[in-house]
């Protein structure tokens, strides 16, 4: 039997900057990285139930249930909230698989605010936050109510910014995605090889530069870049098609493989390479988060 549900768009989000700090003694690289969310995101629904737990997920093959992201979020609030017993989730996937938008991460946030939505004696957000930092970096700034943030640590420190003004954006995935453990280890590699090393100073920028875009242009850089792009070079061409179109600034998301570029207007998919166009979607940036809506 189940109880009270709701519906939700997981959001995805761009790294607009990305910088990779030292990693640390525990083995994980502290970041700090300026997020945006976008509006293209997954369709999720959730209904609590008496005791059977479930994910049906339509448009991609992620595995095993008790690995899913979303699942895994469900059970994380169950056992900090002592409800629900059960839930069941039905994820209907746009949002491409290991291409740096946070697909996953954005669907277990979204799980997580959907239960809070429905929960009798809801959590709040900070214990969402604590929750979502458990699950992975992307988790938290997607389960907080910000459209823009600057996150650091291991992105459970967000510090919420006003959202940019809405953009159209050109997403370019190609047909391989790479694995978030897979760019760090070819970043350490290329650090131990000589390439420049990870700065021990934090990124700091005069505030006015992130009120626009062109602002925001000015700096913007992801340290995966260069260690992704060379393991796959064909993505040098696509970036420098990004970089001499009409994109107020275009870069790479996450840790690939994903590339976007942010426009000055529509995109015009008439001067899409052939082989690039199954491969290019388009989207606009968020101006608002949006938020869980009961359906029982």
């Amino acid at each position: 039997m189940t109880g009270p549900a709701a519906s939700i768009v997981a959001q995805a989000k761009l790294n607009l900057h990305l910088k990779v700090l030292s990693r640390e003694e525990s083995g994980f690289h502290s970041i700090e990285t300026i997020f945006h969310r976008i509006d293209l995101g997954d369709d999720i629904s959730v209904h609590a139930t008496d005791g059977f737990r479930s994910i049906d997920v339509e448009g991609a093959d992620l595995g095993a249930a008790e690995s899913n992201l979303a699942f895994r979020a469900a059970a994380a609030y169950a056992v900090r909230a002592g409800w629900p017993r059960g839930f069941q989730i039905e994820l209907s996937k746009r949002v491409p698989v290991g291409a740096g938008m946070g697909g996953g991460s954005a669907d277990a946030a979204a799980v997580l605010r959907a239960l809070d939505s429905l929960a009798p004696i809801p959590l709040g957000a900070h214990a969402l936050m604590e929750i979502a930092a458990s699950l992975g970096a992307d988790v938290p700034f997607l389960a907080s109510n910000a459209v823009m943030a600057l996150a650091w640590g291991r992105g459970e420190r967000v510090l919420a910014l006003p959202p940019l003004p809405r953009q159209d954006v050109i997403l370019m995935t190609p047909e391989f995605s790479v694995s978030t453990a897979d760019a760090y280890a070819w970043l350490d590699d290329d650090w131990r090889g000589g390439r420049p090393s990870p700065a021990e100073t934090s990124f700091l920028t005069n505030v006015a530069h992130l009120a626009g875009w062109n602002g925001i242009a000015d700096f913007a850089h992801n340290d995966f870049e260069a260690a992704v792009v060379a393991r796959h070079p064909e993505l040098a061409a696509m970036l420098a098609r990004l970089r001499n179109s009409r994109a107020i600034f275009s870069g790479m998301t996450g840790s690939g493989s994903t590339l976007f570029g942010i426009l000055d207007g529509p995109v015009d998919f008439a001067k899409v390479p052939a082989e690039h166009l199954s491969r290019v979607r388009s989207t606009t940036s968020a101006i608002d988060v949006v938020q869980p809506l009961r359906i029982e």
